[in-house]
């Protein structure tokens, strides 16, 4: 697959693999407090710029991955929403981190939407799962309006050994059965 074609829109949103010029959109977000709080903590310009290039790896080695999200009417990066899977995560997830300027926005769920229809057209997952830091409340809400529920608690592998998440999630099944008959 050619993964620089590769293109997914919604009715606000546009999705597409991480280019090298996100850079300053990725470093900006990766650098806020707040938005990160959840997602490991703050990242000097350095290592965002290699963990843009291991979202964007992903894409290389496993044919998915994290989908940076723009809003259609102004271009702008609002977030990173798609697929991960490295080895040993908790389940084959779909996450979601969007900018804190555009929160309460529904661009989380309507990005996850998207990317949930892709990996499932493209992949033969059979569980989607959320791994939710437990206070994250924001995120439990988008995951509830996906129709998840929470699968179980589990801990996230290095460099994050330890850390407590739940677990939500559903099967393919139940995914494609919430769209009714094709």
């Amino acid at each position: 697959m050619d993964v620089s074609k590769l293109q997914l829109q919604t009715e606000r949103l546009l999705l597409r693999p991480p280019r090298a010029e996100d850079l300053e959109a990725w470093a900006a977000f990766t650098a806020d407090a707040e938005a990160m709080r959840h997602l490991g903590g703050t990242l000097p310009r350095p290592m965002a710029w290699r963990s843009l290039a291991t979202v964007a790896g992903g894409w290389q080695l496993q044919g998915f991955g994290f989908f940076f999200v723009f809003e259609r009417a102004t271009g702008e990066w609002v977030g990173r929403v798609g697929s991960w899977w490295p080895e040993g995560w908790p389940g084959s997830e779909v996450g979601w981190a969007i900018r804190r300027d555009r929160w309460g926005r529904g661009y989380a769920t309507e990005a996850a939407v998207a990317a949930i229809d892709w990996i499932l057209e493209h992949h033969p997952w059979n569980e989607v799962v959320h791994t939710i830091a437990p206070d994250n409340l924001a995120s439990k809400a988008v995951a509830a309006r996906l129709g998840s529920g929470l699968l179980r608690m589990d801990t996230l592998p290095e460099p994050y050994a330890g850390q407590v998440v739940e677990v939500w999630g559903q099967r393919r099944a139940q995914w494609l059965a919430r769209k009714g008959p094709a």
